[in-house]
């Protein structure tokens, strides 16, 4: 049963994002604007290979180069006339790849790849399976010698020095005597060679702390930076305003010198962006996949406004400062000014990550988020086609309440994302003290909610949500979010800017919350109970807001264990909905306050003892969760792939490609992406992810199969 959640159908579900009626809206230079910010995203994207696992980069130069060779309906055709069947075809992929036309062409080379990477691909070890740190799993972040401890004392390290770890990695050496060596390894386009840049150039030295030698470099993923500020280039030629130009210069010196304070400066202007028509945000954005916690995984967005849905996101800010008092905390633990953002629907041209979100509150960066203000996007193309949902898939509902939640859950979610994002993301305060030693709350005056005492912590300088909170820091944000969108949209005046009263508002209210106890039982998917951990920061999330509400009892929400029409075990969530407010709302009151308070004041040990508590995984009753787990996993519906549109340059005038939803479209427009750099992407991720080789291997296992 454990091994059923690496197993992924054949015939999983692909979706196509529709941008053609917000890309015929543009006018000719924003095209172009478009265009070069979304090659600078696409190339950026690669980066992503390197930070994830040790094979990744070989299985993309790999794929790159068969389907180089042979578009997918040659390669079944070649395929089928070598003797495959149909089945084998989709099953045997060795065979396939070395009979491809690509192996013939290059046989060595192919071969190679092949051998470096075919069987990691495929491993079951326990330790392969997913993320984590040393013996916990498999991160590039770090290198594979690397525990939580080595992890916690960079952290410390990059904290005394005043430097950012979201572009940066962590490899570990140890000399003869057992002693570690550490490079702290910034990402950027230059290397160790001289720069005017004083900023960066005067951290790029060797440090002794707490007894152990840091060298900190730069360089990392330097030939894929370097075309992402070529492009970057290109790209504020066309920029709409100066708050666009002077973002992208700031970008291009932050992915030249390694500097996370360049790209700051460039936040700072995309925040004064207001309202632009295509909205953009590129670098090392998010930490998710960092098992630490503090490392941002390189992303970067193109996208156009949806007119009509933005409006009512401008009467939601408009609003904001309202809404914000209703929240369950006192007036000393929210922002001495809430900072008006930006907050647009938009339909995504171009998202290069790991995954696409249906909704975006960034920058990240607490201190700006603090005092400089945020933006807020919801992605309106991308919810219409992630969250679709077919009556007969699905899973874990009573029958009559599956057409209503089909009906209201794409209605319900654009309330959730508006609100997790606004006012999710966007509240709070936290209690600093500054290098001068000033705090930016009154320590006379203030009193902790729960305790009934004065502040006895907050963050010191250099100290931020991430580097503080670390592993759970994500994770325990998203459950805040999220129950501030469950939370206020019980609110009427919320329903009423989009558009729902009476029946239809209550409606809206039930599904909302449905979707979040629904979403709770199937983040179990998403916990590993061999490692006792979480592998996605919203499943934890969701599963914690759950377990609140099954706290709350009095018959709120319930779980129950039964059998399918097929025989096989499944289980009924049922949630009352004439007690959401009088039973779930007081719950999640008390839940919220308990989260900001110990956000606000950085109560380290009382926020993990908190939220570690709702989020462990056990088989106690009523519930018996890990039994549970193995239902969802008998149950659960893979995830969607979608398949996202191509620019291309033809003159001075910018083409839309768009793809056909299937696996063959999904290939199709990642073979068109770079179409004139491929064999010189494939080189440059294999050539450094073979200079890293080592930190990954043991010494009797010498890295092979370069391209």
């Amino acid at each position: 049963m454990a091994d059923t959640q690496y197993i992924l159908p054949n015939d999983i579900g692909v979706s196509s994002l529709d941008c053609r009626e917000a890309f015929r809206l543009l006018s000719p230079t924003e095209r172009l604007y478009a265009h070069h910010l979304s090659r600078a995203a696409w190339y950026g994207g690669l980066a992503v290979l390197l930070q994830t696992s040790p094979e990744a980069p070989y299985i993309y130069a790999l794929l790159s180069r068969l389907f180089r060779a042979q578009d997918p309906d040659q390669l079944r055709q070649h395929a089928l006339a070598e003797g495959l069947t149909e089945e084998e075809y989709q099953e045997k992929l060795e065979q396939v790849i070395l009979g491809s036309e690509a192996a013939q062409q290059h046989p060595e080379e192919v071969k190679g790849l092949w051998q470096t990477c075919g069987e990691l691909m495929f491993s079951l070890e326990p330790r392969l399976r997913h993320l984590g740190l040393g013996k916990e799993g498999i991160t590039t972040y770090f290198s594979g010698n690397c525990t939580m401890e080595d992890a916690k004392l960079a952290q410390d390290f990059l904290d005394s020095q005043n430097l950012s770890a979201y572009n940066t990695r962590l490899f570990k050496e140890v000399d003869g005597e057992g002693k570690p060596h550490y490079e702290v390894r910034l990402a950027s386009v230059l290397g160790s060679e001289p720069s005017l840049d004083s900023e960066m150039t005067s951290k790029l030295k060797s440090y002794e702390f707490r007894g152990s030698p840091f060298q900190v470099t730069r360089g990392d993923y330097a030939p894929i930076l370097q075309k992402v500020v070529e492009q970057l280039e290109k790209a504020k030629v066309y920029a709409a305003n100066s708050h666009q130009g002077q973002m992208l210069a700031q970008y291009i010196e932050s992915f030249t010198q390694g500097s996370i304070e360049a790209h700051k400066r460039g936040s700072r202007f995309w925040i004064q962006d207001k309202g632009p028509i295509v909205e953009s945000y590129i670098g090392f954005i998010e930490s998710y996949r960092d098992p630490f916690g503090s490392r941002g995984e390189f992303e970067g967005f193109v996208a156009v406004v949806n007119k009509a849905m933005s409006a009512k996101f401008e009467r939601l800010v408009a609003s904001a400062e309202q809404l914000l008092k209703e929240l369950p905390w006192p007036p000393a633990f929210e922002k001495d000014k809430f900072l008006t953002p930006d907050f647009t629907s938009l339909d995504v041209l171009t998202f290069a990550g790991s995954g696409i979100p249906a909704g975006i509150n960034i920058p990240n960066y607490d201190d700006l988020r603090q005092t400089e203000g945020f933006k807020n996007v919801s992605l309106g193309n991308v919810l219409a086609v992630a969250y679709a949902t077919q009556r007969e898939k699905l899973t874990f509902l009573e029958e009559d309440d599956k057409d209503l939640y089909i009906l209201w859950k794409g209605p319900s979610f654009d309330v959730q994302v508006g609100l997790h994002e606004l006012l999710g993301h966007g509240s709070g305060k936290l209690f600093v003290q500054d290098e001068k030693g000033a705090f930016n709350f009154d320590q006379e005056t203030v009193i902790n909610p729960e305790t009934g005492e004065q502040i006895q912590s907050w963050y010191r300088s250099g100290e931020t949500w991430d580097s503080k909170f670390s592993t759970i820091a994500s994770s325990y944000e998203e459950c805040r979010a999220e129950s501030v969108g469950l939370y206020l949209c019980l609110h009427p005046e919320v329903l009423e800017i989009f558009g729902f009263e009476g029946a239809d508002a209550e409606d809206v209210i039930y599904v909302n919350w449905l979707n979040m106890v629904r979403a709770g039982l199937l983040a179990l998917e998403f916990y590993t109970p061999e490692a006792s951990n979480w592998r996605q920061a919203h499943m934890q999330a969701r599963f914690v807001i759950l377990r609140v509400l099954l706290e709350a009892g009095e018959g709120l929400v319930t779980i129950t264990s039964t059998t399918g029409s097929d025989g096989r075990p499944d289980a009924r969530v049922r949630l009352d909905r004439s007690k959401i407010r009088s039973v779930g709302k007081p719950a999640l009151e008390r839940f919220l306050r308990r989260l900001q308070v110990l956000k606000s004041t950085g109560d380290v040990a009382g926020g993990r003892a908190l939220y570690e508590g709702y989020a462990a995984v056990t088989d106690a009753p009523p519930e018996c969760f890990l039994t549970l787990r193995d239902t969802v996993l008998l149950r659960k519906e893979s995830r969607k792939l979608i398949v996202q549109p191509n620019t291309r340059l033809e003159d001075s005038d910018v083409q839309l490609l768009e793809y056909e939803a299937s696996a063959a479209g999904l290939i199709r427009s990642f073979s068109e992406r770079f179409p004139e750099d491929g064999p010189e992407l494939e080189e440059i991720l294999t050539q450094l992810a073979t200079a890293d080789a080592r930190f990954w291997k043991g010494p009797s296992e010498a890295p092979s199969g370069q391209a």
